[in-house]
């Protein structure tokens, strides 16, 4: 498949589902019509019909019925709306997406670790960034996992692989992706916790005496009706037991309330979850990561099943607190204590499933994030896996970067220890080189296709020192952070990690000296250590390290161009020493010094 291809289905998509909506709109606006119709018709026959009791008994039961039927269809095709809705929406956003607007998804601003080894590096969370690119998560849960997912890449080659599996898989299922998105919008899950909605329900009102009341109450109570019909006992005394029934059925009800309460009164967003967890349970799949999340939801008959049983019990709680519910349904049934045992009775038959279906939920969810992002770019390349420490990618490019413009380069880090020492002027693209490798071997280690013709690497753990920043809360200088940086790293590596290394200009808070001194013994033990990874660098010194190290370093470099007094720059990495840097000309083009 190609780009244009996945743009044209998005079009299409979006075109069939705008005429599909436009059917239910005329359709709600007939139904809605027709309803208030029939009250009028009924009002108007009553009026005209009064007097004769036993027809206009008939004529509003008949309406009731006929009144609710409509109220059901109406609600089921508002309900199909909503979701044609979304799945508009969602492929409109995706056109922009692939168009590199990103703004309709959320970038996880929350994520952002500036002591993370690399995420704040390389723009994984926040606005504009590779996180916003990918995230599609319908749930708070599969958010959460998202993130875990780019803040924790996979470091093990078959882990690696049945990942890759996965979103191969599911990114070619664009019916499943189009459905699960859809109903997972449905609802805002906000606030929703189902593990703590657990805890809150699984004890309380399951109590001997509120069993035992549960049918007592309701049976006393019919008593006194049946007696009450028959004459058996008075008007006040039937009053009384009612008055009774209802205290004696509302005792609970704060407790009971206050724990309806943590549910958010959101049993719609069950019923989104229960369809959700049933889409998944009917899924064809084959690859072990998916089967094993299948697994999980099928493992105690079905998580769809369960929930929807949930979403019953809460909208029949919910029912005893309204008007009917207090006056009539609790003290002739005990309602609400009873259906507050029911709930309380499945979550302790659930109570360890609960949490391991919702991660599953989350996972997938997760999964198809990354899907979605594989199936917008099939022009990308998945990553292949190697136990040889390297790093070998060919026209490898920045997935921010516009495609018209983007300027990809080759990378080769054969074996271990291996170091390429960067050198280049200001400008000529260092940084942006730095930050595509970084994200590429990242999105290596979650299963994601890399803008590349070709990539193979190891799965190092990535550590990255680009922005390393003054600290005035830890009254931390802009050296000493850096040195704190870098010890993390010298111990990784002494503690047997494979690490790779990106650094942007080591000791950048000293004098050149000391900088280069520093610089040149910091690289000799990255090497005895056994490290891996790119180094920048404006101290052209650095370069003789590869005379030292043939073997273990080698050097690159980013050229400025000066022709006829203007400055250019081809973004392209080249063997050897910088020797053109551009501060003095651009100082002068702007008038800031004479020289």
């Amino acid at each position: 498949m190609t780009l244009e291809e996945v743009e044209e289905g998005y079009r299409s998509l979006i075109k069939e589902e705008t005429v599909k909506l436009s059917l239910l709109k005329k359709k709600i606006f007939r139904v809605g019509t027709l309803r208030l119709v029939l009250v009028l018709a009924c009002i108007a026959l009553c009026i005209m019909l009064w007097g004769n009791g036993l027809l206009i008994t008939g004529i509003i039961f008949a309406l009731v019925v006929v009144f609710l039927f409509l109220l059901k269809y109406h609600n089921r095709l508002y309900t199909e709306k909503r979701y044609t809705e979304i799945l508009i929406i969602n492929a409109q956003n995706e056109l922009k997406g692939i168009n590199y607007d990103y703004s309709a998804f959320d970038g996880a601003a929350e994520a952002v670790d500036a002591s993370h080894r690399f995420t704040v590096d390389l723009d994984i969370f926040g606005q504009r960034s590779i996180f916003q690119s990918v995230n599609r998560a319908v749930s708070s849960y599969g958010k959460k996992h998202l993130i875990d997912i780019f803040a924790n890449p996979l470091e093990d080659k078959e882990q690696i692989e049945k990942r890759q599996a996965a979103v191969q898989e599911l990114s070619t299922d664009i019916e499943f992706i189009k459905k699960f998105r859809a109903l997972g919008a449905m609802y805002d899950d906000e606030g929703f916790d189902i593990k703590n909605i657990s805890a809150q329900f699984s004890s309380g009102i399951n109590s001997l005496m509120w069993r035992i009341l549960q049918y007592v109450i309701p049976v006393l109570f019919l008593s006194t009706i049946v007696l009450y019909a028959l004459n058996y006992v008075s008007d006040s005394f039937f009053i009384i037991a009612w008055v009774v029934a209802i205290a004696v059925s509302s005792i609970p009800m704060k407790s009971i309330n206050k724990k309806l309460n943590r549910v958010g009164k959101k049993a719609d967003l069950l019923q989104s979850y229960s369809n959700l967890f049933r889409l998944i349970e009917n899924e064809k799949i084959d690859s072990p990561e998916l089967v094993e999340i299948q697994h999980i939801l099928l493992s105690k008959g079905s998580a769809s099943v369960a929930i929807s049983k949930l979403k019953y019990l809460i909208s029949n709680l919910e029912q005893g607190f309204t008007f009917v519910g207090i006056l009539f349904l609790n003290p002739l049934l005990m309602w609400t204590v009873r259906y507050a045992i029911k709930t309380e009775k499945w979550m302790r038959e659930y109570d360890k499933e609960i949490a391991e279906w919702f991660d599953a939920l989350g996972k997938i969810d997760a999964l198809v994030s990354l899907s979605v992002y594989a199936y917008n770019h099939p022009d990308y390349t998945y990553p292949e896996i190697t136990d040889s420490y390297g790093f070998e990618a060919v026209n490898l490019g920045h997935p921010l970067i516009k495609r018209d413009v983007c300027v990809r380069n080759d990378v080769s880090l054969h074996q271990r220890p291996f170091f390429l020492v960067v050198t280049g002027a200001n400008m000529a693209g260092k940084s942006t080189y730095f930050r595509t490798v970084g994200v590429s071997l990242m999105f290596a280690g979650i299963g994601l296709p890399v803008c590349a013709d070709k990539l193979k690497c190891h799965p190092f753990r990535l550590v990255t020192n680009l922005r390393t920043s003054d600290s005035l809360n830890d009254n931390e200088s802009y050296f000493f952070a850096e040195l704190k940086r870098l010890k993390m790293i010298i111990d990784r590596l002494q503690s047997g990690e494979k690490l790779f290394i990106i650094l942007d200009e080591i000791l950048k808070g000293t004098n050149s000296e000391d900088k280069q001194k520093g610089s040149i013994a910091l690289m000799k033990q990255l090497v005895s250590l056994k490290g891996n990874g790119i180094i920048a660098t404006h101290d052209l010194e650095l370069g003789n390290l590869e005379a030292e190290f043939p073997e273990a370093v080698k050097n690159h470099c980013f050229e400025a161009d000066i022709k006829n007094d203007r400055l250019s720059f081809s973004y392209k990495i080249r063997e050897g020493v910088a020797q053109n840097m551009n501060a003095c000309f651009l100082m002068r083009q702007m008038g800031i010094t004479g020289l």
